[in-house]
C-alpha cells in the first residue's frame, strides 16, 4: 500500500495509495506492527496520520526542521510541516527549555500556547523567568495568557505517550490558568514591572475568578504616581488595554465597587458612556457621609452582605432602612452578629428572625429566637405549635402564668400529643400541670403503660379505677390482640397458599414454552386453564406498557402508581412480588408484638386472668412458629437463583438461552423489588414469654 517512504531521525514518513502521509516513531513501534498500524482508520486528534493530495510522493525532509518535502504528480514540489514532526520538535525545544523557538513555531503552525505548560507544567514553573526574558514580548506573553484554558491538551489535542506526566499534588487543589497566572505575575513584577505592566494587568484579568479591584487598583497607581521608567506604560494605555480585555459596563461596576470616584471617573471617561448617566449618580453619592456612600454603592451592585455591614456603622437613624433591607434578602443570621446581645436593635431584628421562621413553619428554631431575646409569649407559641411541651412550660413559668393558664396549656398540649401516640408525655402534662389524675391514667391505659398506670392509680389512692378502667382495659387489650393475630394468621397462610400455585403456574408455563420451542411474541397472551395468571411474555409486554404510562404522569401520581404496581389481584403481572411483600409486612407486625404482648401478660397474670394470658401467649407463640417454618419454603434458594442475572455457559442450549432471557425480561424489577427477595430475619426474643403460665 506504500507509494513512498524516507527515515528520518526516529520517524519513517510513509505516503500510501489512500493518499495518506503516515509519520511513525520507531523508538515506540515494532516493524512488525507497521502493516496494521498503516491500515488503521485514525482519530481526529492523531499526529501520526495526515491527508495529502493524489500522488504525492515523499522527496525529502530538512534537516534539523518539521518540512517535509512532496512532489505531486503535475511535477511540482509543496512543502507540509507534518504535525508529528511539529510536535516532536516542539517537545525537544521545551526539553531543552528552548521556549523561543517554540513559541514562534507554535504561533507560525497555530499550535494551542497551552502545550508550553501542559507538556511539563514542573518545568515550566520552575523556569517562568527564563520563559518571560526569552520571550521578551509583553504582546506575545499576553497572547500566551489569553490562550490559557483548564484543558490538559497532552490528554485532548496533542496526546502522546512520550508527554511528561501532569503536575501532582499541587494540581489537584488548583485551577491550571490560576497557577500560570500568578507564577507568570511574580516573575514579571521581579524583573520588570514597569516593562510588563499589560502582561501583570492581563493575569489578574484572565483568573478564574478575574480580580479586576486589583487591576484597576494598579490603574490608578499609575494615575497617581507616574513611573519614570521610559518602557512603563501611562494610565492612559493601561485603562484602554483593560477595557479592550473586559466589557466596559463590568468595569465600571467593578471601579465603583472600589469606592474611589476618580477612578470611577477614569474608567468612565474611557468608555463611550454618555455623562448624564453616571455624573449625577456619583455627585450623589459624594453628598453622603462615608459609610452610608459604600452601603449605597453596594446596594447599587447588589452586594448585599455589604451593603448591609456598611448600614450598621450608620446609626440608629438607619435602623428602618436595615431591618427592611434584612427582611427582603433574607439576611437575618447576619444582622445579628452586627448588635450586641442587649441592645434593641438585635431584639428587634430578632423579633423579625422569629416571625420569619414562623412563616416558614420551622416552629422550634423560632421559638428559641423569641425566648433568646426576651418574648416570652412568642416562644410560648412557638413551642405550643411544635408540641415542645417542656420548653413551652419554661416559658409558661418565666410570663409567670397562674395554674388556670397552666392547666389550659398542659390539656391543649395534651390533645397535640395524643394525637402524635405520645400518651405518655400527655399523661405528665395531665398529671403535674392539669392535677387531672384520672385522665393521666386514661391516657396511660390508651398508650398501653400499663405500670405507670397502676403506679399512678396507688399514688393517688385511685383504686377504683382498676375495676372501673384498668381491668376492662386489659381484656379488651387481650380481645384486641388475639382478633389482630388470628387475622394476620388467616392472611399469612392464604398469601402462602396463593403464591405456591402462582410459582406452580409459572414454572409449568416455562416449562411447556421450552418443551415446545416458543419464540416470545409480545403479542401472545397464554392463560392456564385453573389460572388467570399470564405467561412471562404477556406480562412482560403489559407492564412495559404500565411503566411507560407511570412515566407520564406527575410524581406525586408516579409515587402512587408504584405503590398500586404490586398488586394483590389474581393474575396480576406482578403478583408473586405483591404477596412476597404483604407476606414481608406481616412477619415483621407480628414479631414486633412481643414487647407490647409481654407487659400485657404480666398485668393479666398480676389480675388473675391467667386463662387470658396463657391464650394470648398460645396464640402469639404459635403464630411465629408458623411463620419460622415457612421461611425456608417462602424465601428459598431457587428464588434467589431466579432473582440473579443469568449465566451462559458451554452447555446452553438455544431453548435454555431463551428461557433464561424470557425470565430476565419478566423479572426486570427495581431497586425496591430487590429487597423482597431476601430473607427477613426474626428477632429470637424468648423471654417475653411467662413460664408461670406453664406453657
Amino acid at each position: 500500500n506504500m507509494s513512498s517512504f524516507i527515515l528520518y531521525e526516529e520517524f519513517l514518513l510513509v505516503t500510501s495509495h489512500s493518499h495518506v502521509c503516515h509519520c511513525l516513531n520507531l523508538r515506540d513501534t515494532s516493524i512488525k506492527a507497521l502493516p496494521a498500524l498503516l491500515t488503521t482508520n485514525s482519530s481526529s486528534n492523531d499526529e501520526t496520520v495526515r491527508r495529502i493530495e493524489r500522488g504525492s510522493r515523499i522527496v525529502t525532509v530538512v534537516p534539523s526542521d518539521s518540512k517535509l518535502i512532496l512532489q505531486m504528480p503535475r511535477g511540482n514540489l509543496e512543502t507540509i510541516h507534518h504535525r508529528a514532526l511539529v510536535l516532536a520538535q516542539i517537545r525537544k525545544w521545551l526539553d531543552k527549555l528552548m521556549f523561543k523557538e517554540a513559541f514562534e513555531s507554535m504561533r507560525k503552525l497555530r499550535i494551542s500556547l497551552n502545550l508550553i505548560y501542559d507538556h511539563n507544567p514542573q518545568v515550566f514553573l520552575e523556569n517562568v523567568e527564563t520563559f518571560v526574558k526569552q520571550i521578551d514580548s509583553v504582546n506575545h506573553i499576553n497572547l500566551f495568557l489569553t490562550e490559557l484554558k483548564e484543558e490538559d491538551v497532552t490528554k485532548t489535542m496533542y496526546p502522546s505517550p512520550t508527554s511528561a506526566v501532569a503536575l501532582s499534588g499541587q494540581r489537584e487543589y488548583q485551577k491550571k490558568v490560576d497557577i500560570v497566572c500568578d507564577a507568570m505575575r511574580t516573575a514579571m513584577e521581579k524583573i520588570n514591572p514597569h516593562k510588563y505592566c499589560l502582561s501583570i494587568l492581563t493575569t489578574y484579568v484572565r483568573k478564574i475568578t478575574p480580580e479586576l479591584e486589583v487591576a484597576l487598583q494598579k490603574v490608578h497607581e499609575l494615575r497617581e504616581n507616574p513611573p519614570s521608567d521610559p518602557e512603563a506604560v501611562s494610565a492612559e494605555e493601561a485603562l484602554k488595554y483593560l477595557l479592550f480585555l473586559v466589557d466596559v459596563n463590568e468595569l465600571y461596576n467593578y471601579s465603583l465597587g472600589t469606592y474611589d470616584f476618580d477612578l470611577v471617573i477614569m474608567v468612565a471617561e474611557k468608555s463611550q458612556k454618555d455623562p448624564k448617566e453616571y455624573l449625577p449618580f456619583l455627585n450623589e453619592l459624594k453628598k453622603m457621609g462615608k459609610d452610608y456612600q459604600r452601603y449605597s454603592i453596594d446596594k447599587y451592585l447588589k452586594r448585599y452582605k455589604k451593603a448591609l455591614e456598611h448600614l450598621g456603622k450608620c446609626g440608629s437613624e438607619h435602623f428602618v432602612e436595615l431591618l427592611n433591607l434584612v427582611k427582603d434578602q433574607n439576611l437575618y443570621s447576619e444582622a445579628l452578629k452586627l448588635f450586641p446581645r442587649n441592645s434593641q436593635e438585635c431584639k428587634e431584628l430578632s423579633i423579625a428572625y422569629g416571625d420569619y421562621l414562623m412563616m416558614k413553619q420551622q416552629f422550634e428554631q423560632a421559638g428559641l429566637i423569641f425566648a433568646r431575646c426576651g418574648e416570652y409569649d412568642k416562644a410560648l407559641s412557638s413551642f405550643i405549635s411544635c408540641s415542645n411541651w417542656q420548653q413551652a412550660f419554661c416559658m409558661a413559668s418565666q410570663l409567670h402564668y397562674p395554674q388556670e393558664k397552666l392547666a389550659h396549656i398542659a390539656r391543649t398540649l395534651t390533645g397535640k400529643l395524643t394525637e402524635q401516640r405520645k400518651h405518655n408525655e400527655a399523661a405528665v402534662l395531665l398529671e403535674q400541670y392539669a392535677q387531672d389524675y384520672e385522665e393521666a391514667i386514661i391516657s396511660l391505659l390508651e398508650g398501653a403503660a400499663w405500670e405507670e398506670a397502676m403506679r399512678l392509680i396507688y399514688k393517688y389512692n385511685r383504686q377504683d379505677i382498676l375495676e372501673t378502667n384498668l381491668k376492662p382495659s386489659l381484656l379488651n387489650a387481650q380481645s384486641n390482640h388475639m382478633a389482630f393475630l388470628e387475622s394476620q394468621k388467616t392472611s399469612f397462610t392464604r398469601h402462602k397458599m396463593r403464591l405456591m400455585l402462582v410459582r406452580e403456574l409459572k414454572e409449568k408455563q416455562k416449562q411447556e414454552q421450552l418443551d415446545e420451542d416458543v419464540v416470545d411474541n409480545p403479542d401472545c397472551e397464554l392463560f392456564s386453564d385453573t389460572s388467570s395468571v399470564m405467561t412471562t411474555s404477556a406480562m412482560s409486554a403489559k407492564y412495559s406498557q404500565s411503566n411507560s404510562r407511570i412515566s407520564a404522569r406527575s410524581s406525586k401520581n408516579r409515587r402512587k402508581a408504584e405503590r398500586k404496581k404490586h398488586s394483590l389481584k389474581e393474575g396480576s403481572p406482578l403478583e408473586d412480588l405483591a404477596l412476597l411483600e404483604a407476606l414481608r409486612e406481616i412477619i415483621h407486625t407480628v414479631d414486633g408484638l412481643t414487647g407490647e404482648v409481654h407487659s400485657l401478660l404480666k398485668m393479666l397474670v398480676l389480675y388473675n386472668y391467667d386463662a387470658k394470658a396463657l391464650e394470648l401467649q398460645q396464640t402469639l407463640d404459635e403464630s411465629l412458629q408458623l411463620i419460622e417454618k415457612s421461611l425456608p419454603e417462602i424465601w428459598c434458594e431457587k428464588l434467589q437463583q431466579d432473582s440473579a442475572p443469568p449465566t451462559f455457559g458451554p452447555d446452553s442450549t438455544a431453548n435454555s438461552i431463551m428461557a433464561s432471557y424470557q425470565q430476565t425480561k419478566a423479572n426486570a424489577y427495581s431497586a425496591t423489588d430487590a429487597e423482597l427477595f431476601r430473607l427477613p430475619k426474626l428477632g429470637k426474643n424468648t423471654k417475653w414469654k411467662l413460664s408461670i403460665l406453664g406453657q
